[in-house]
């Protein structure tokens, strides 16, 4: 038996249903340190050396993410 359930709220009621903490400050704050820095960036090499120091654990974390997510799509091609 399958059963399939749709349920229409907004991303700010599904946070509070799953009890997870509200980010927005933190969001906005981070939002504004990054404009401020793209805005003093003058070449693209600057913009990618930034963007390298603001991944969690630099190219190494964004490395890992990108395995997670191919094995991740590898997974559901399995089935």
């Amino acid at each position: 038996m399958k059963v399939n359930v749709e349920v229409e709220c907004t991303p700010e009621e599904a946070r509070r249903f799953l009890g997870l903490p509200d980010v927005t400050k933190a969001n906005e704050a981070y939002v504004e340190g990054v404009t401020k820095a793209m805005q003093g960036a003058v070449g693209a090499e600057q913009l990618q050396e930034y963007a390298k120091q603001l991944a969690p654990m630099g190219q190494m974390g964004l490395k890992l993410f990108q395995q997670f997510m191919e094995s991740g799509a590898n997974f559901g091609k399995t089935k």
